[in-house]
């Protein structure tokens, strides 16, 4: 897929967590977009999902956590990742 390409070959952070701190501390052109898994718990990415929209970074939909973990380059799951310059 696609987005595998992207996540392992670039500058980018793993898990809620540190996207939502890299979206508050990195400017708007610095993160080029944002992936979330479909089948993350929902309370937990629509903080991401708000501050993407405020600052116009695309969000790209992934269809698991298992694969997003995998295309990031970890063994576990994860709900969100970020690209980052």
């Amino acid at each position: 897929m696609v987005y595998e390409q992207v996540l392992s070959s670039r500058k980018k952070t793993v898990g809620t967590k540190q996207t939502l701190k890299t979206l508050r501390t990195v400017e708007r052109d610095g993160v080029k977009a944002v992936y979330i898994a479909q089948d993350a718990d929902k309370r937990v990415v629509e903080p991401i999902f708000h501050m993407c929209s405020a600052k116009g970074v695309p969000v790209i939909e992934v269809d698991s956590m298992l694969l997003l973990g995998r295309a990031c380059g970890i063994e576990v799951g994860c709900a969100a990742a970020a690209v980052i310059e």
